[in-house]
């Protein structure tokens, strides 16, 4: 480790990443010392905080200063506040208190080349002593908090987009992927997935792959150091939520309150650029009596709503929000909503998310695959595999339509450039694969309104975003074959 106010040093070259460790010839009360892995033109700190006094601490506070030529982006397990060039860091909730000989940690990444100096740690220098006492000198500064990591947005999405989900926490028979190797045709990478503790507790927990099942997976220096690299090439990377196997209710506040928390910790961990929800299963459902999509009374529902309005507000404008329902809980809608009639509870049970998430939606893109017979907006039923089944169901969410049949709930067209299509991108990757020449009939018919066959959508959707799939490392299964011919049809 390396202690900041040292400077007896030993470097290491590992993995092509330079470590540096310095550490103190003897340290008292509490320290913090400081180590680094570069990457390119920067590094990634981890700061480690000792309490070698005999008494618990409940809080933690890291001050140190850089250079002009050095600056923070990407932090995680901690708050920062920095003004000028002076950067403070506090614990977060989960990791205030220390225990007499315990530690903990927090990182970030820095950019530039220069180490930090006059570190102090509660108000005493980082190699252990007393905090002052007195102060004779009262310096009065403004100072801007950051709440987000990672870069700052920089632009919005491209015109035409690729969204692709990334095998992140398992490799699913498909092969892992590097985040630094994710090839330049995607715009938008879902890192998948984040899953709950349990069904019912909100409490996110993202697991990177292990080495056991992904022999070449990267570190987590190196991993969030691809992120950076992507977003810097101008790529969105988000957390996907659920999956599958993550089933999310959020039943009570207190599921809310830590679904809003961990989220946000690994949002702040990783600097990433927003959210994906893709809850399936029996993650939502409607209450008996919860039967108007504009109004919802369902706990779940309810508290999910909070929640993303939570994120967004803490993140701003730049928030990028997700979100990738199957057709059961969309466009399945038109017929049935809940268990109105003796149906199942969760039919069209994202609509109302939808609804009073639609002016801060970046873009929903609802999987059109691994689905039954949906009937559209022809009253005729559609089936997975062609053209006719994205025309229509892409046709349901750009025209809008009356939920359950009811003219007085009609759900109202999202914008265009909202949505996106969902598709498997090989025949490995789930039930309704397509080929590239019916996705592409698809395409023309919905924004240029040619050979459109025997469905007739109800109007031209020239803005439509583009596509999304399940997944990265299926395209790559297949020889990147959907990542390649539809990037060609849809130019950014």
């Amino acid at each position: 480790m390396l202690l900041f106010a040292r400077i007896s040093a030993v470097a290491a070259l590992v993995l092509g990443t330079v470590i540096v460790s310095l550490a103190p010839a003897s340290a008292a009360g509490v320290t913090a010392t400081f180590s680094k892995q570069s990457w390119d033109t920067g590094y990634t700190a981890t700061v480690t905080i000792k309490n070698e006094t005999s008494a618990a601490i409940s809080s933690w506070k890291v001050e140190f200063d850089y250079p002009a030529s050095t600056s923070v982006g990407a932090y995680w397990d901690s708050l920062l506040t920095k003004s000028g060039n002076h950067y403070a860091f506090v614990n977060r909730e989960y990791n205030g208190s220390v225990a007499p000989g315990a530690s903990v940690t927090f990182g970030y990444n820095a950019s530039g080349t220069a180490d930090p100096v006059n570190c102090t740690i509660n108000g005493a220098a980082c190699t252990g002593g007393t905090p002052p006492t007195t102060t004779t000198t009262t310096t009065t500064t403004t100072t801007t908090t950051t709440t987000t990591t990672g870069p700052p947005p920089t632009g919005s999405l491209p015109r035409k987009v690729l969204v692709g989900y990334l095998h992140a926490s398992f490799a699913n028979g498909s092969g892992y992927i590097r985040m630094r190797d994710v090839p330049d045709e995607w715009d938008v990478v879902n890192l998948s997935f984040a899953e709950p503790t349990s069904s019912t507790s909100g409490e996110l927990r993202f697991t990177r792959c292990p080495v056991a099942e992904c022999p070449n997976v990267e570190s987590e220096a190196e991993f969030i150091a691809g992120i950076r690299a992507q977003q810097l090439k101008g790529k969105k990377v988000l957390i996907s939520i659920g999956g599958q196997n993550g089933q999310v209710r959020l039943e009570t506040a207190a599921a809310r309150d830590a679904f809003v928390r961990s989220a946000s910790a690994i949002i702040d961990k990783y600097g990433l650029n927003g959210l994906d929800v893709d809850f399936e299963g029996h993650s939502l459902s409607l209450n008996a009596g919860d039967t108007d999509f504009r109004n919802p009374t369902t706990p779940v529902i309810v508290n999910l709503i909070s929640a993303l309005r939570s994120l967004k507000s803490r993140y701003g404008a730049g928030f990028v929000l997700t979100m990738a329902p199957e057709t059961f809980f969309v466009q399945v809608g038109y017929q049935f909503y809940g268990g109105a009639g003796g149906g199942d509870a969760r039919t069209g049970a994202y609509l109302p998310v939808i609804e009073a998430m639609r002016n801060d939606l970046t873009l929903l893109h609802v999987q059109h695959y691994n689905s039954g017979p949906v009937m559209g907006l022809d009253n005729q039923y559609h089936f997975m595999g062609g053209s006719d089944f994205h025309i229509a169901m892409a046709d349901m969410v750009l025209a809008g339509f009356p939920v359950r049949g009811d003219t007085s709930k009609v759900f109202a067209p999202l914008r265009q450039e909202q949505v996106a299509i969902g598709l498997p991108a090989s025949v490995n990757a789930g039930n309704g694969f397509t080929s590239v020449a019916d996705v592409h009939t698809a395409l023309n018919c919905l924004t240029k309104g040619t050979n459109c066959g025997s469905y007739k959508p109800k109007g031209v959707y020239p803005n439509l975003r583009g596509l999304m799939t399940w997944s990265i490392n299926w395209d790559k299964f297949n020889n990147y074959e959907f990542s390649k011919a539809h990037r060609a049809y849809l130019p950014r």
